[in-house]
């Protein structure tokens, strides 16, 4: 027989007799199992509900199982529904949904937190640590306030309240306030962005209005400003501001007034009375100024401070006034005289009689008090009693 064919049927003799080897079977990795945080504001009037979505990285051919349950952080029980159990995810799907309740409250005050943990999964493994937070955004607009502290009389000889708003109603008066709104730094490299929400300005119990510096969870900050352009305008007379003012490094409130002819006139040829400013980190102190001079250049201006004896003006209501006729402007707190600006004191072009509008913020940061730093402690708070204006 030929050698090549004996060799032939050898191998083939050889492949029959051996067995076929089975191939391993292929090891499936379980899916991860992800939890994902929830940021909710709370409602004032009625419980929500914060969904937490628990999603697998791929589809499963088994069902998923893994317990839960709430822990609490700065919120507790007061604040939500404690609630624990076991999440199943059905086979060939990827998500589920676990909704914890949490309750109504319209209190102002520091954002609360809790967590949910998972743990003990079955067909599937936690990624990472296997626990949310929910935070809750207390941003009701009741906010408990003290009303000690100076009270002006409700008038004064040979003057007549020609105007005021004394924050009694349920919201800010549109047909009185305008919002600015935005950032970009306001001309003095200011860091807020100014919102027209109720986060940042809002009226309280008890007959206030609430402008709220804060710092966002995403480390932005926001703020305020409120005005009277095109609404409310006045020239001479007396003005009384009562409010409380806040306290810490890099804030920069202000009570003051611009030409109501800024639009064709602009700053600093409009004028400015600034009633009140207070830099943050010197909460004893208040300054009033005058500001004036040429269209678009910087302002020439005169002014001087008040320093309060023995506290600070975050501590209670005072009242922030100027008496302004045809030939001077006096600033008083408490109804005690500390600048007089005089029409002599001012070179070039007269603007301080003609109508002004008024002004209501809190910057934070800029040229004059810096930036905040890491003493500072957020929100901060202006609360203002009311506006009133004599003539």
């Amino acid at each position: 027989m030929n050698r090549r064919l004996i060799a032939y049927v050898s191998i083939l003799l050889f492949l029959g007799c051996s067995k076929t080897k089975s191939a391993d079977p292929v090891v499936t990795a379980d899916p991860l199992i992800n939890i994902k945080s929830v940021t909710l504001s709370r409602n004032s009037s009625s419980a929500i509900t914060f969904p937490f979505y628990v999603t697998l990285n791929k589809a499963s051919s088994k069902e998923v199982r893994v317990d839960y349950k709430t822990v609490n952080g700065t919120a507790d029980d007061n604040d939500y529904t404690q609630k624990s159990g076991t999440l199943t995810i059905p086979a060939n799907q990827t998500s589920a949904e676990i909704d914890i309740s949490v309750k109504n409250d319209s209190l102002r005050e520091t954002d609360k937190v809790f967590y949910l943990q998972l743990s003990n999964p079955a067909n599937a493994k936690l990624s990472g640590s296997g626990e949310a937070t929910g935070t809750i955004l207390c941003n009701g607009t009741y906010l408990p306030v003290s009303d000690s502290g100076y009270t002006a009389p409700a008038g004064y000889p040979g003057l007549s309240l020609v105007w005021s708003d004394e924050f009694n109603d349920q919201n800010i008066n549109s047909n009185t306030w305008n919002y600015e709104t935005g950032a970009g730094g306001w001309g003095n490299n200011e860091l807020e962005n100014y919102t027209n929400t109720t986060s940042n300005a809002y009226i309280t119990k008890g007959g206030y209005m609430v402008i709220e510096a804060r710092k966002e969870l995403d480390g932005s900050y926001t703020s305020a400003r409120l005005q009277t352009k095109g609404n409310k305008g006045f020239t001479y007379g007396r003005m009384d501001i009562r409010a409380k003012l806040p306290k810490t490094k890099g804030i920069w409130p202000a009570i003051w007034m611009l030409g109501s002819n800024i639009s064709s006139t602009p700053w600093p040829a409009c004028g400015e009375i600034d009633i009140m400013e207070l830099l943050g980190h010197q909460p004893n102190t208040v300054y009033g100024t005058m500001h004036w001079g040429q269209a678009g250049q910087g302002s020439v201006h005169v002014g001087n401070s008040y320093v309060l004896s023995g506290e600070d003006f975050s501590q209670k209501f005072h009242v922030f006034s100027i008496i302004w006729n045809s030939s001077k402007i006096e600033w008083y707190v408490d109804n005690v005289r500390y600048f007089t600006g005089n029409k002599s004191d001012v070179t070039g072009n007269y603007p301080f009689d003609k109508p002004f509008f008024f002004l209501l913020n809190v910057a934070i940061g800029g040229n004059w008090p810096g930036a905040p730093d890491g003493s500072t402690v957020f929100p901060q708070r202006m609360i203002v009693d009311y506006v009133r204006v004599y003539q």
